[in-house]
Parts: C-alpha cells; sequence; structure tokens
C-alpha cells in the first residue's frame, strides 16, 4: 500500500500551514456560522486565568436568549470539540450552534495546537473549558449537571477521553469542580495510537507510524517507539463502567481514521457495560455531507435529548370543579 507523505494531505480537518507562529492562533477554517435567531453570542472567552494564557484557551458560548422556564430550569449545555488533526481548525466551524436554538447553550472551544505542546495540553484545555462552564454556570443560565461533548476527528479523540476520564484526575488543576460530561457524540475520532498503522485500509494515505504523522506529533515522537505515551493519550486506555452515554459515527470509506478505530472502542465500551450506539455510514468518508443528512442530525438530537434534557415535573392534576 503506497501511503502520502503527511505534507501532501489533510487529516482530521483543515490542517494549518507548517508554518505558522508558535503561540498564534491558526486562522479560521471557515467563517463563523451566524448565530440563530433569539440566541445570544458570546465570543472569545478565555476559560482559564492568569498571566500565561495562550490565545487559543478561549471558548464562543450560544445561549438561547429566551427566558428560562422554571419548570425546566437552566438550559442543558453541548461543548463542541473541533479536529484538525490537532495541528489546526478552530472553535468557529461549529455544527452545533442550531442546537441553541433548540433550548441548549453551546460552547464551541479552542485548544492549544501540537506546534504549541504536546499531550496532554490538548486535553487539559477540553477538562479547563468544562470545568469553567460549571463555575459560571449560575451568570449564564446553563445546566451543570447536564453536560454533553460533541467532536470530530481529533476533536471526537478528545471528546472521547471527556466521555472516559470523568474518573481521572491527572489533568484536572481542581478537583473541586468536576469536568466529567454526561454523554458523548464521537464523529470517527482515534480510539488507540498505536494501532493506527494496523488498521488502516488498503486506501488509506497516511502512515501513522512515521515521526510527523499526527500521532506522533501529539505525543512528541513516533508512536511504535513511545507505546507508553500513545496508551496514555488514547480513549481505549481508560474504559469503565461508569463511562458517559456515547453515541460514535464513522464513514466506512475513511481513508485517514481507520473505521476499526471506533468499531473496537464501541466494543470495549459496550463490554465494559457502558451505554453505546454505533453508526457506520455507508459510503461516507472522512467527514462530509453523510454526516449532515437529516438521519444522522436526528439522532444526535435524540441522543442529546435523551441524556441532557430532564424530564419536566409531573404536572398537578386541575382541582375538581365546584
Amino acid at each position: 500500500m503506497r501511503r502520502l507523505p503527511l505534507k501532501s494531505i489533510v487529516w482530521l480537518g483543515i490542517a494549518v500551514a507548517a508554518s505558522m507562529a508558535v503561540g498564534q492562533a491558526p486562522q479560521p477554517s471557515r467563517p463563523r456560522p451566524a448565530a440563530p435567531k433569539g440566541v445570544r453570542a458570546i465570543l472569545d472567552v478565555a476559560y482559564v486565568s492568569g498571566p500565561k494564557i495562550h490565545p487559543l484557551q478561549k471558548l464562543d458560548l450560544y445561549i438561547p436568549n429566551d427566558p428560562i422556564e422554571p419548570s425546566r430550569g437552566p438550559h442543558p449545555v453541548i461543548v463542541y470539540i473541533h479536529g484538525g488533526a490537532w495541528r489546526g481548525g478552530d472553535k468557529r466551524g461549529c455544527p452545533a450552534i442550531p442546537y441553541a436554538a433548540k433550548g441548549y447553550a453551546v460552547a464551541s472551544v479552542n485548544y492549544r495546537l501540537t506546534q504549541d505542546a504536546t499531550f496532554p495540553a490538548q486535553i487539559e484545555d477540553c477538562k479547563a473549558a468544562i470545568r469553567w462552564l460549571r463555575r459560571n454556570a449560575k451568570a449564564f443560565g446553563l445546566d451543570a449537571d447536564h453536560v454533553g461533548a460533541w467532536g470530530d476527528s481529533a476533536g471526537g479523540h478528545l471528546v472521547a477521553l471527556l466521555g472516559t476520564t470523568g474518573d481521572v484526575n491527572d489533568w484536572d488543576d481542581d478537583e473541586a469542580v468536576s469536568s466529567r460530561v454526561q454523554c458523548v457524540v464521537d464523529w470517527y475520532g482515534p480510539s488507540d495510537l498505536a494501532k493506527m498503522n494496523a488498521q488502516a485500509p488498503s486506501f488509506g494515505t497516511i502512515d501513522h507510524d512515521a515521526p510527523d504523522a499526527p500521532e506522533g506529533l501529539l505525543i512528541g515522537g513516533p508512536v511504535q517507539q513511545n507505546k507508553d505515551k500513545a496508551a496514555k493519550a488514547s480513549p481505549i486506555t481508560y474504559v469503565t463502567p461508569d463511562d458517559a452515554p456515547f453515541l460514535i459515527m464513522h464513514g466506512d470509506k475513511d481513508p485517514l481514521v481507520p473505521l476499526p478505530q471506533s468499531q473496537t472502542f464501541a466494543d470495549a465500551l459496550k463490554a465494559a457495560g457502558v451505554e453505546v450506539t454505533f453508526q457506520t455510514l455507508p459510503g461516507a468518508g472522512h467527514g462530509g455531507p453523510a454526516f449532515s443528512r437529516p438521519e444522522a442530525r436526528r439522532a444526535i438530537e435524540a441522543f442529546f435529548d435523551k441524556h441532557l434534557k430532564p424530564p419536566k415535573p409531573a404536572e398537578k392534576p386541575a382541582p375538581a370543579g365546584g
């Protein structure tokens, strides 16, 4: 199987130019979608504090403007983590924004990229963003008890880590505030970095074991020579029965993240007793129109509604007339 060199491909979303300056936020991969009518956008909010805030440690928050119904309580939250080979992408390209018109608050998160810091900086940032949302839940009308995560590709990897490491405190700088999420939508995210090459299809386009492969740049060296680091960065390492429920979607023609990455991950979750739904999208590649089809979006909405929207209190019967 002939695989193209890394510099000739685009993996896990839209990557940035190799010459991008360290510490500089990448150019947006696409314009920020307009907030839906009746939704308030609060942009570029730093979710960490202190003198060494990185330009990428910011999030965009979309909140329904409608008054919060006392019977329902505050808005559940969908946190979106973008893809881009852990080296590119931007929070502006957020497909979750329309859900802010459906009663959710939506947070789209940027995080430090591999040209700025190796793993675990990326998951540390994602967990810091979750904790910031919980600390500020009352101020923004957020439901701190109902936070879900959704990500694509490299973002799928990071949300899978969020879903499997709720019981791991290694990457939390404030254990008093939880970074656990209540459910995860994982779009074609890597789950076992050391097995990416072995699972690659015949039409794959990357040597995942190369020093300059995205996985190698993430952990700071070739994965086969750094298997301990690769395992520490792999969501499948942390699967336990108390993990969040998962909805996993993956195209069967994905040339970049092998389909077995999601299949084996779903099997591991199921074996541990975790609620998991795994959907293979026939003919779909690495993202693309198949993931925007109505049936895919209906499945996502139903999944979030099930796990993030608490049932309304039962209405009291009307008093008998007389």
